[in-house]
């Protein structure tokens, strides 16, 4: 069993699945203790047991109350925290309401300032809150809506919420195709075909997966140098698309 973080406890915003279910497994044989959240009850129960979880907690990340009272409550200090709730949404501009467009700018680091103001008073210095964000919408194409506005403003936002936050470190993960469920619900009958694509193309030959993502994540987790930056993991897809 690994010892990088030993003793620490991490939380999982978003822990069911995917990147957050990986990185709570590889941190646990790092010696950590984990915390999973939610919404799904039965999904955060069999995550729970697969990597033995120290707890769990079912709410939505969006849900300001219930994020407060979940951080409040904790019956002890964390080190670090991964938001991987919620995912990208695509719609064409111009069919976006005023809604819509507030929601798609801005909406992913509400949730990130609310879980950063409600988790930052219980954790214990040199921890760090991790965003995730992407690589795609760096390029501006037809058809993806705001996405690219809302890649462009996390790695300044990133930044400035690590100098107000010091001495908790934050840092934001961009990851370009990940093959998660997530994944496998944009796509449906195209991600077969796109993975295919990706293994034709990307430089690694391969398909980057949620391991990959988690091994990021505890490497930012246990070097205590590394705060306010943006950490691309996307196989070279964005040197090649």
């Amino acid at each position: 069993m690994g010892t990088q973080l030993d003793g620490q406890t991490v939380v999982l915003v978003g822990g069911s699945a995917g990147i957050g279910l990986e990185t709570a497994r590889l941190a646990r044989t790092e010696g950590a203790e984990t915390v999973l959240t939610g919404r799904s009850p039965e999904r955060l129960e069999r995550a729970a047991l697969d990597v033995g979880a120290r707890s769990t907690a079912v709410f939505d990340a969006n849900d300001r109350d219930a994020v407060e009272g979940f951080f409040r409550e904790l019956p002890s200090p964390v080190d670090h925290v991964l938001i991987t709730a919620g995912g990208p949404r695509y719609k064409p501009l111009l069919e976006m309401d005023a809604d819509e467009v507030r929601e798609e700018v801005g909406g992913h680091m509400v949730v990130a300032l609310q879980i950063a103001r409600s988790a930052a008073p219980r954790m214990r210095p040199g921890g760090t809150l991790l965003l995730m964000g992407g690589t795609g919408g760096r390029r501006v194409r037809r058809g993806l809506g705001l996405i690219s506005a809302a890649t462009a403003a996390l790695p300044p936002f990133t930044a400035t919420l690590a100098l107000e936050l010091a001495p908790v470190r934050v840092n934001l993960i961009a990851a370009g195709f990940v093959d998660t469920p997530l994944s496998a619900s944009l796509l449906g009958d195209r991600l077969v075909e796109r993975r295919n694509e990706l293994r034709a193309t990307l430089p690694i030959g391969r398909v980057v997966g949620p391991a990959d993502v988690a091994a990021l994540a505890v490497h930012i987790m246990a070097n205590t140098a590394l705060t306010g930056a943006t950490y691309d993991i996307d196989g070279g897809q964005q040197l090649v698309q």
